[in-house]
Parts: C-alpha cells; structure tokens; sequence
C-alpha cells in the first residue's frame, strides 16, 4: 500500500511532483514494517477517504460519539454520584437516595451527549433539561400524586415546581434522616440532573482542552452536597481520594498524558499520591462546616411559657376527664410533655444549645429520627381528647418516627431528639391522632444507679436558689459517693419527710408555684407539703447544688391510688392495649445524668395516700438535727473522683495530672508523632522517587509538545535513545547504527527501530511539511518501543533507566553533538 505524505498532491498542483516521488519512495521502503509501527498516513482526523467503484465515500460520522466521549461521560458521571453520596446519610437511606441520583445523573448525561447532534444543540437541551426537572422528577418522586403512577397531575406539576427549591430548605431545617417526605428527593435530583449535565458538556468537547472545565460543577457539586450534608458525611475520605484518582486519570488521558506503556510508573504515582491524600485526612482534625447547624429554625423555646406552671389546672379542671388515650404502648410506660432545665429563679422552661450542652434545639425531623438508644421497641398510636390544649406533644420513651394523620399537622411537628420531647406550635387539639415509633430506654436497677457517677456537661445555672437547698441538699447526701446514691438519698428524703396536697378545695392548703420562694417554703417553712410541681423543683435545684446534671420533666404517669407507677392502667381490648390518661395523671418529676446509664428518672413526691391533717407535725427536717455528712470538699467528688484520664475536659473528663500541667511535653509529643508520620525515611524515599518520575514525565510530555512538527519527530528518537542511555547503554553513530545497538544489546527485533529511526531521518532531511496526526501516530509508537524495551530489562537495570535523569534535559527536536545524525 502506497499513501502519500504530501496532501498538496491530491489537487493536481504539478509543482509538488518532486515531493511526491520522494514521498513514495519512503512509502515503498517502509512497507514492510507498517504493521509494527503503524501506518504512516498524511490524513487528518476528521476525512478519510477510500476509492471504491470511482467514488469517494466519507467514513468518519462527526456525529457519533467516540470511545474518548463516551469514557469522558462515564468518569463525569461517576463524579457526580461521588459527589452527591454526602447525602446519603442525610436521607438515611441509601436507596431512597438511589432512586433520585442515579436516574438524575442519567438523564443529564444524555441530554449532554445529545449536544453532539448539532441540531439538538442549546434549545432542545434547555427544553430536555425543563421536562426533566418540571414533570420526570415530580412523576418519579412525588408519584402518589399521579394518574395511574405514570400521568402528572396539576398537583403533581405545583408541588415538583415548589419543592425544586424548598426542598433544599427542607434539608436545611430538618436533621437527619429526613426521609423522602414533602418531595425533599428533588434536591439530590436537582443536583445530580445540573451537576451531570454541566459536567457532561465539558466531557463531550470536541477540544480536549476544555475538558479542564468540568472541575468547575464538580466542584460545585461536591461543595453543596457537603454543605447540605452532616459531619460524617458517607466515607467521605473514600469519596474525595477517588474523586481525586478519577479526575486525574479523566483529564490525562484527555490531554493524551496517560501513558499506558508505563503502566507501572504510573500505579505508583497514583497509590503514592492516594496515601498522601488519606495519611494527610487522618493526620489532621477534620472538620467541616454544615449550614443546617447555622440555620436559625423559626421557633424559640424561649417564646413559651414555662410549661410545669400550668400543671395544677389539669388536676384543677380535668382531674378525672380522659385526656389522652394511648394504643399498644407497653404498660407503665411514662408520657411526656415538656423538659426544663433552666431555672431563673421564678419558673423552671427549657433552654437550647446555647445554653446547656446536652439539650438541642427544637427542629423539624423528616419520617425517621436518628436514635441510638438501647430498650424496648415499640408502635403506639396517641389520640388526643377533649381538654388537651398544649404546645407540648405528648411523645413516649425516644422516638424513631412519628407519623400524622394528616400532612398539615406534620408540618407544625419539632423534636427534641436529647430532651426526647416535642413542640406542636399549633397547638394540639382534640381528635389529633399520630403514630410514635420508638424505644423505652431500659432502667437500671437501683443497685446500678448507687454505683454510678454523675455526668459531666454544662447547664444554665440556676439562678436565685434559696439558701435552704443547699444546706439541705448538703446534709442529706453531700458525702454520698457516687451521683446515683445521691440522687437516691436526695429522691428518698423528700418521699419520706414530706407530705402531699394539690391544695384544692378540701385539701391541706398548698400553695401553687415552683419559684424560689416556693421552693423555699416548702424546705425550711413551717410544713414540707406540695405536689409533684413543687417536690420535682426542689429535687431538681437539690441535685444541682451538689454538682450533678438535673432537670424537670412534665408529663403523664398511669398511677394507681398512691400515685405510683402501674401496670393494672393498661387495659387489654380487641387484641390491644390501651391506656387512658387523665389530668390527675398530670405529674413532674427529675432526671438526672449518670455516666453509663443517661438520663435517669426519679420520683420524689410522696405518696398520694399521705396526706396531712391539723395534728401531724409537717414541720421540714432541720439540716442541723440530721446525720452530718462530711463536709463538701473544695473539688466535688461527684464530679472529679470517678473520671477517667488522658481525656479531654470538653469531653466531660478531667485529663492526668501530669499531662494537664506539662503544655511542653504534650507539645513534644506533637512534635514526634508529627516526624515519625511524615519524616519517616521511607515517606522520603518514596517522595523523591515520586520527584523523579515527575521531572520525566514533565520532561517527555514537553518533548512531545512543543516545538515544530519535524522537532518533536526528532524528540521522539531521542526519546528512545535517553531510555538506552539511562539503562546504561552508550551508543553512537547515525539512527540506524543506533537501531542495531539498541537492538542488540536488549535482545529485541531490529525493524521497528530501524523504521523509527528511517522515519526520523526522512522527516529531518526531506524538507516535506507533515500534520500534527502524523506526529502523535509517530509518537504512539516510539512510547510503545519504549515500553517494549523496558520490559525487556531486568528488574534493576529497569528501575536505574526509570530514576535516571541522564539525557533528560535537552531542547526539544535538538541534535547531540556527534549523534543522533
């Protein structure tokens, strides 16, 4: 086969004979070696032309994507998904996820690849991209709004336009799991559908160059999955190294730097930059910013009054009316309205995490809350009855989920998930029914709970205490040791000493209110008599005084006559339980953290049963009269005594003594693990190893690249001939006199560097112009001979020609002295 080199002798211009005789002659005498070294044809990329029956046939179909295109849209793909799985764990479910991103990246994909066809360029991809997010999206993610799963509905259309951007809002003001409710899905499909697309576009280019531009929605998309996302993200350092791999390899082998020959060279550039990249995540403290942490939900705790004041109105006014009825939740399980725990000296309310460590705020939850406690599972359905009127939703144990009747109520729903408890702005009404998915959490035992130490974490301090708490709480248990034993002693006490009233009509007179001055009249006045609103506060501001976390909690309890837990207020019907609540059952009690066990309940108001008359002495005990305890230490004992060590103080446990009071060795320490992570002599070795295979890559990608078409024609023998001189090998004389050599001395087959060597010295010395494809065909083969002749060493010599740097450094197309000639 004969093809001419020089294009200008296909249009008949008589003053190109000359050239074209050369140039068939040097076709003529490379024939026999085509097939090594490829065939050496003056043709461009984009027109191929064959003679057949004396007609010229266009083979090339500019239209039809290539291998490149279609390998550039799978690694764009491949990103996007990468990219978007910082929301996994965001929606709790990676299916769920799936069922949004991956159709999102597809369809983006192929309207992206539909830019190849020039007449479904911008306008029909603007269109394709407005049905995909308007009517795909909505009909696969809001399909019960539907015709037969498959037609959209006016509904279907209003709700996918709302959500294209309230969905975002969504994942802003609900924590995670949010679930798939209120079309909160077309977030991860509006990301992916735009992420793929754009990305896409700038993989189909026909200018490879451009390609560069795809970082640019990569980025992106990565940068508002994350901020939208949660602290652990979902393997987030797996994620970014093989975005990082991904990206690498996608842009080298566009720009034609991936060399394949040197597939050694390169694993080992590409592991080497991946454990940089993972030692480097595991070294440093990672941190990342969320927005949904800065985002202010529109509801304040602090813009509700406290709910332990209005608790005598339910006994008041509802005291024998049903007010909340209960199906299958287990027997003796308690309900709960409210937790407080700051105390301003008048009221017990709540707080947020401003203020006390271990409360959140109130926020928005999707169909799944994110629940790690360990007990008793169950289902309950609550209906609410006449007379409950709160702000406060009734929720029992630590909720999973909870579902309503009705979507309108859902969106009023915001939990609590460390005080376990809920807000209903709307108030709660009667007829209102929903379903809590949940855990019990499990009670220790009162063995266990003497055993256990206080907790550490920050609170509100309480505010205008009465001197009487702490000189009581101090000579009941200020010498207990342990937290438990003290609430116990603290919860005990007050059971025993005190005497119970509502001070209702025909009761013992009581006073309302759970203040200080209340607190105080019923710990140092003349009779220890209240309820469970007063019991609970002064328990409460007890425990706080000897340093162990404490907080008030508002709810029902299914009591029996003494007021007592029991399991007899859980009725079996039709296959069910139920349990009635009414507003006797209206009742506060305390918590306390322990380490080990959380929040633990206790119980200090008497007995119901126990009630005072004109003759009994209701006087409060008198700290001075009982048992002394030794004396509060200056370091609270329930606070350091049982601390672990070598721990943070923000953790909740103090760190050694020897530790804590020497900065420089801490500092020294630092500074050695610092060394031995990243001065180690293998970290060096292997990064000038990596410094060395750079500099050649660098050097052979420039040689490759620059200068005119004969000079990188030339770099490409020379190319060959510095790979024989790194290995050790000192040749001479003219190109094929270094052929042989070469040949020879690697044991390797003569005619194909012969042929490289002829084709160099034709371009060289002929004066005939060739094209850019000739070249990079020329230089395809000279990377795979020199890939052959690695191949061919043996192992050492093999690494002495890879680190070499002999010959390296030369202008490109340039003649050494003496050779090469």
């Amino acid at each position: 086969m004969s093809i001419d080199m020089n294009p200008a002798a296909n249009t008949g211009d008589t003053a190109s004979t000359g050239a074209t005789g050369l140039t068939d002659t040097f076709t003529t005498t490379t024939t026999a070696t085509e097939t090594a070294t490829g065939t050496w044809a003056g043709v461009t990329h984009s027109a191929i032309w064959i003679a057949h029956d004396n007609r010229q046939q266009p083979l090339s179909h500019a239209n039809r994507p290539h291998t490149a295109q279609v390998a550039s849209l799978l690694a764009s793909a491949a990103l996007t998904l990468i990219a978007a799985s910082n929301l996994i764990d965001v929606y709790g479910s990676a299916g769920a996820w799936a069922a949004a991103a991956i159709p999102a990246t597809l369809i983006g994909t192929l309207i992206a690849l539909a830019g190849l066809v020039p007449a479904l360029r911008l306008w029909w991809q603007l269109l394709f991209v407005a049905v995909a997010q308007l009517i795909l999206g909505p009909v696969l993610l809001l399909n019960d709004t539907t015709i037969a799963h498959v037609i959209p509905t006016a509904r279907t259309l209003k709700q996918g336009w709302e959500s294209m951007l309230g969905s975002f809002k969504y994942l802003l003001a609900v924590e995670p799991p949010t679930g798939t409710g209120d079309g909160s899905l077309l977030a991860v499909w509006t990301i992916c559908l735009w992420a793929a697309l754009l990305t896409g576009i700038c993989a189909v280019t026909a200018d490879h160059r451009f390609t560069i531009l795809a970082i640019i929605p990569v980025t992106a998309n990565m940068a508002v999955c994350a901020l939208l996302g949660s602290q652990s993200g979902f393997q987030r350092i797996a994620a970014g190294t093989i975005t990082a791999i991904v990206l690498v390899v996608w842009f080298s082998a566009r720009w034609h730097l991936l060399e394949l020959q040197r597939w050694l060279s390169t694993a080992i550039i590409m592991v080497l930059a991946a454990s940089l990249a993972v030692g480097s995540c595991l070294a440093v403290g990672q941190d990342r910013t969320i927005l949904r942490d800065h985002y202010e939900p529109p509801l304040s705790p602090y813009n509700y009054s406290s709910p332990l004041s209005g608790m005598r109105s339910y006994i008041k006014n509802h005291k024998d009316d049903v007010l909340l009825t209960v199906t299958d939740l287990p027997a003796g399980s308690t309900v709960r309205l409210a937790v407080m725990d700051r105390f301003d000296g008048n009221v017990w309310n709540l707080s947020d995490t401003a203020m006390a460590s271990d409360s959140s705020s109130y926020r928005r939850v999707g169909t799944t809350i994110r629940n790690t406690t360990q007990g008793k599972r169950f289902t309950a359905t609550f209906t609410v009855d006449d007379g409950l009127s709160e702000y406060w939703l009734p929720l029992a144990g630590a909720a999973t989920g909870v579902k309503f009747a009705t979507a309108s109520d859902a969106d009023s729903f915001y939990y609590n998930t460390d005080t376990m408890s809920a807000i209903f702005p709307e108030r709660v009404h009667s007829g209102m029914s929903y379903t809590e998915t949940g855990v019990i959490p499990a009670t220790p035992s009162d063995k266990d709970i003497a055993k256990a130490p206080a907790a550490n974490i920050s609170q509100p301090k309480a505010e205008d205490v009465p001197d009487s708490v702490d000189k009581l709480a101090t000579a009941i248990a200020g010498g207990q040791a342990s937290g438990g034993e003290a609430a116990q002693a603290l919860a005990d006490k007050l059971k025993e000493s005190g005497w119970f009233s509502h001070g209702l009509n025909g009761d013992y007179p009581s006073n309302a209110g759970h203040g200080n001055y209340r607190v105080d009249q019923l710990l140092a006045g003349s009779a220890m008599v209240g309820d469970s609103e007063q019991y609970a506060s002064a328990m409460a501001l007890m425990a706080r005084s000897l340093g162990m976390p404490s907080r008030v909690v508002l709810g029902f309890i299914p009591k029996n006559d003494e007021g007592d837990i029991s399991d007899s207020r859980t009725k079996k019907q039709a296959g069910k339980t139920i349990t009635t609540f009414t507003g006797n059952d209206v009742t506060a009690w305390v918590e306390v953290k322990l380490d080990k066990y959380g929040w633990v309940a206790f119980y200090p108001t008497p007995k119901e049963t126990k009630v005072p008359d004109e003759n009994q002495n209701l006087t409060p005990p008198n700290p001075k009269t009982l048992v002394r305890q030794p004396p509060v230490p200056l370091t609270d004992p329930l606070r350091d005594d049982n601390q672990a060590t070598n721990k943070s103080s923000i953790g909740g446990n103090m760190a050694d003594d020897d530790t804590h009071e020497n900065p420089a060795w801490q500092r020294a320490i630092r500074i050695i693990r610092a060394v031995a992570i990243f001065g180690s002599p293998l970290w060096i070795l292997l990064i000038i190893v990596a410094l060395l295979l750079s500099i050649k890559a660098i050097a052979l990608l420039r040689a490759r690249n620059h200068g005119s078409a004969a000079q990188r024609v030339a770099a490409g023998w020379q190319a060959i001939t510095a790979l024989a001189r790194q290995s050790g090998l000192d040749i001479q004389g003219t190109r094929s006199e270094q052929a042989h050599a070469i040949a020879e001395d690697m044991a390797l087959g003569p005619n194909t560097l012969e042929s490289l060597g002829r084709e160099a010295d034709y371009v060289s010395f002929s004066g005939q112009p060739i094209n850019t494809d000739q070249v990079e065909r020329y230089w395809r083969n000279v990377l795979k001979e020199r890939g052959t002749m690695l191949n061919s060493m043996p192992l050492l010599r093999r690494w002495r020609a890879r680190l070499s740097l002999a010959d390296v450094f030369h202008t490109p197309g340039g003649r050494r002295k003496g050779r090469d000639s």
